[in-house]
């Protein structure tokens, strides 16, 4: 859901809070150490075995290198603003990449939650065949023609008025089958 710079970017205003301008500079420098070694991995690999626990060296090397550039526009900003210490308050562009990222983490939690109720009304729906006897299908197709339906539309209904009586016999009260709306 996050980009790398997102990441980066999270993790510097969240690390960074209250930092010196000397203490942010530590930063910049070891990011820029980071992304060296992490750049240098990637060019020799090693014959390391890759677990399942073991850390992407290309995502790791993308990562390394967009703390660094957060870092550095941590510290441009610093010099730029005359600030002693960051606070990402302040910081216009932090506070709008943030502002992004919640309305992207946001839009993806709200169409997960849409698509989890749409599969448990799927789960909820029935959808069955039913063979019936040609004389019984004879009568239902009748009955749905009279009243200007499919016989499936006619079954649909006939399953909305069935009850259960208390011996838990299956009773359905006389009614006429009807268009409804919309279908």
């Amino acid at each position: 859901m996050w980009s790398t710079e997102d990441v980066a970017r999270d993790a510097a205003r969240r690390q960074g809070r209250g930092l010196s301008t000397a203490q942010v500079a530590e930063k910049v420098a070891e990011a820029a150490r980071r992304e060296q070694e992490t750049r240098r991995q990637l060019d020799a690999p090693t014959e390391t075995e890759i677990g399942p626990f073991a850390t992407d060296p290309e995502h790791l090397a993308q990562l390394w290198a967009a703390k660094h550039t957060e870092w550095r526009r941590i510290a441009a900003l610093l010099k730029t603003s005359g600030e002693q210490a960051y606070d990402p308050d302040r910081d216009a562009q932090g506070v709008t990449w943030a502002q992004e990222r919640h309305a992207r983490r946001q839009g993806a939690l709200d169409r997960h939650a849409a698509w989890m109720r749409e599969r448990q009304d799927a789960r909820d729906e029935l959808r069955t065949q039913i063979w019936l006897p040609a004389d019984t299908s004879r009568r239902l197709r009748a009955i749905a023609a009279r009243a200007g339906l499919q016989p499936e539309q006619v079954i649909t209904q006939l399953a909305d008025h069935v009850r259960m009586d208390e011996d838990g016999a299956v009773v359905v009260a006389p009614f006429t089958p009807h268009r409804v709306e919309g279908s």
